[in-house]
């Protein structure tokens, strides 16, 4: 269940999975009673400080500029992460120096400004992604992700020899998102603390990892940044 929490300003969506039990009267082949267990909690009860905390963390400010982003579906929220399903989506990218670096991103920028073989301007998306692929800080590639609406075999190609297009399939990910500056220690800290809650619920990760970051440093307090740290998954079933 996904809700906008719309008593405030910001209006932060709630997002509650599990499972909920109906119970029926046998006489009257009516409902009767109806309980939620949520995937964030464990104390289930009626009124619990847990489950309050859960809705509490949530309306946090986040800022989510108002441009497209990849498509998924969100399809279980623990305390520690979301599991989501992502649509595949097409990617711009190059060499980078490290997850929290911006080296590499002029150029995937350019690409999308009219650096291509038809001079074509593409409209921006969020985030920016930055991929390693053994779980460190390097080597790393930078990503920008590229409209929803286009193929990879309809854009126009790099100029640079250094830039490429990637067509990244669909698939499903665990996802931790967290504000501030997103520093290289606190990404890999990130990274290993959802690493181990996989690991401890039994969830098959894949090696690597990837940073998000939605908005511009610039032009963005550290507090209202949304990031998040993504870890693919393997053979991932609901419960």
């Amino acid at each position: 269940m996904v809700m906008k929490f719309a008593l405030l300003p910001w209006k932060p969506e709630l997002i509650f999975t599990g499972t909920s039990v109906m119970g029926i009267n046998p006489k009257t082949q009516k409902f009767c009673s109806h309980m939620d267990f949520w995937d964030s909690i464990r104390q289930n009860d009626y009124f619990s400080f847990e489950g309050l905390l859960a809705v509490v963390k949530q309306l946090r400010i986040y800022k989510t500029p108002d441009l497209e982003t990849p498509k998924y579906e969100i399809l279980k929220r623990t305390s520690d992460y979301e599991v989501r399903k992502y649509d595949s989506f097409v990617v711009v990218e190059t060499k980078g120096d490290t997850l929290s670096g911006s080296t590499g991103f002029n150029d995937v920028a350019g690409y999308i400004f009219g650096q291509n073989s038809l001079k074509d301007k593409i409209p921006m998306t969020t985030p920016v992604f930055t991929q390693a692929s053994d779980g460190k800080s390097t080597p790393v590639l930078i990503q920008i992700v590229l409209p929803m609406n286009k193929e990879l075999d309809s854009l126009p190609s790099p100029i640079k020899e250094t830039v490429t297009l990637r067509k990244v399939a669909e698939n499903i990910a665990a996802v931790t998102k967290f504000s501030g500056k997103p520093t290289e220690d606190i990404v890999l800290e990130k990274q290993k603390a959802l690493r181990s809650a996989l690991l401890r619920d039994g969830l098959k990760a894949q090696p690597g990892c990837l940073l998000a970051r939605y908005n511009d440093p610039g032009r963005t307090w550290s507090f209202l940044m949304r990031n998040e740290v993504l870890i693919w998954l393997d053979d991932f079933e609901l419960d």
